[in-house]
C-alpha cells in the first residue's frame, strides 16, 4: 500500500496508546551525540557562538534568560517571546542543545536520510513551532553532512518555519551562515520563516502538497491544550493534502502528553494522534503508516 509515512519518536508513555509493532520499533532507542550522518557538534555550536557572541556576552542575558524561563513556567508562550531579547537569550540558551539532539534524532532515521541523500531530489520540509530555529539547524546539520559527496548534484533543501511568534532574525542570520559556511553553493539551502498560527492556515499557504517531511516536535500537546478541535482538523488535513511517501516526524517529552476529552470521552493525546493519523489500533486503516515508533530515546 502507498502511503504515507510517519515516524514517531514520541518520548511520552500514556496508558491505551496504540502498542506500536514490533518489527519496526522498539520501546527505547539511544541516540549518539555525533553521528557519521551529520555534522560534528563541534560545528553546530560554533554556528550558534558566532551568530549570539553578542548576545552570549550581552549583560542583560541572564536576567532575559529568567523572564523568559518565568513564562514557559507559567506557560504563557505569546508573552515569553514577545520581543527579541527574550527571543535571543532563547535562542542562545536553549537551541544549541535542542539543535545536536535533533540532528542526531534526524540522522538516527533511514527513511529520512535516504530523502535527503537523494542527489537528485529538491526537498521540501516544515518545521511547525521551530522558530527558534533549532530544527532548521539540525536539518541543515544532516542534509551539509550528506550532501558533501554530491556537492555539485541537483539536489536541495528548503524549509518553511511557521511559528506564531516573531522569529524572522534568527531563522535568516542562522540560515545565512549555514549557506555560506557548510556549503559549496549558498542556493542548496534555503528557508522561509511563517509569522503566524498554523491552526489558522490552509493547506495551500502551507504548501503542504509539496512537502516531503514534516516536523511536530515538542509543539503537538500544546496545539491540542490551546486549540482542540482546530488541531484535529489541521491533523486531517496532512493527511488529505500531503502527498504519498511523505515523511511526518512528531516528538514530545516523557509525561507532557495530557489527556483531551472529545465528547464524552476522555483520550490520551498519543493515543489521538495515533489514531487520527494511522487509524483504529489494531486495523492501521489511516493514511499514515507508522515506519518507526520509540515510547523512549535519549
Amino acid at each position: 500500500m502507498n502511503r504515507r509515512r510517519a515516524n514517531y519518536a514520541a518520548k511520552a508513555e500514556a496508558k491505551g496508546s496504540k502498542s506500536p509493532d514490533p518489527e519496526r520499533s522498539s520501546s527505547s532507542a539511544n541516540l549518539p551525540f555525533a553521528s557519521d550522518f551529520a555534522l560534528h557538534p563541534a560545528k553546530v555550536l560554533d554556528l550558534f557562538l558566532e551568530n549570539f557572541k553578542y548576545v552570549l556576552a550581552a549583560d542583560d542575558l541572564q536576567d532575559n534568560i529568567q523572564r523568559v524561563k518565568s513564562d514557559l513556567y507559567n506557560r504563557d508562550y505569546l508573552a515569553a517571546f514577545d520581543c527579541d531579547d527574550k527571543r535571543f537569550a532563547y535562542v542562545a540558551r536553549w537551541s544549541p542543545a535542542r539543535a545536536l539532539a535533533y540532528a542526531s534524532l534526524f540522522s538516527s532515521l533511514e527513511p529520512l536520510r535516504n530523502l535527503l541523500a537523494d542527489p537528485n531530489k529538491e526537498t521540501k520540509a516544515l518545521c511547525i513551532g521551530g522558530g527558534a530555529a533549532s530544527e532548521l539547524v539540525a536539518l541543515g546539520s544532516v542534509f551539509a553532512c550528506l550532501k558533501r559527496p554530491n556537492a555539485d548534484t541537483p539536489s536541495n533543501l528548503h524549509l518553511d518555519v511557521i511559528d506564531i511568534a516573531d522569529w524572522s532574525r534568527v531563522v535568516k542570520n542562522l540560515t545565512t551562515h549555514m549557506q555560506s559556511q557548510w556549503f559549496y553553493d549558498h542556493e542548496k539551502l534555503s528557508s522561509n520563516f511563517v509569522h503566524g498560527d498554523v491552526l489558522s492556515q490552509d493547506a495551500a499557504s502551507l504548501r503542504l502538497p509539496e512537502l516531503d517531511f514534516v516536523t511536530l516536535l515538542f509543539t503537538t500537546n500544546e496545539l491540542f491544550c490551546e486549540k482542540k478541535t482546530e488541531t484535529i482538523k489541521f491533523l486531517h488535513s496532512l493527511s488529505s493534502d500531503c502527498h504519498k511517501g511523505a515523511l511526518l516526524l512528531i516528538a514530545e517529552s516523557a509525561g507532557s502528553y495530557s489527556h483531551i476529552t472529545v465528547g464524552s470521552k476522555k483520550f490520551p493525546v498519543q493515543f489521538l494522534v495515533d489514531t487520527i493519523l494511522a487509524g483504529k489500533p489494531g486495523q492501521d486503516d489511516g493514511a499514515w503508516e507508522i515506519v518507526e515508533q520509540n515510547e523512549s530515546c535519549c
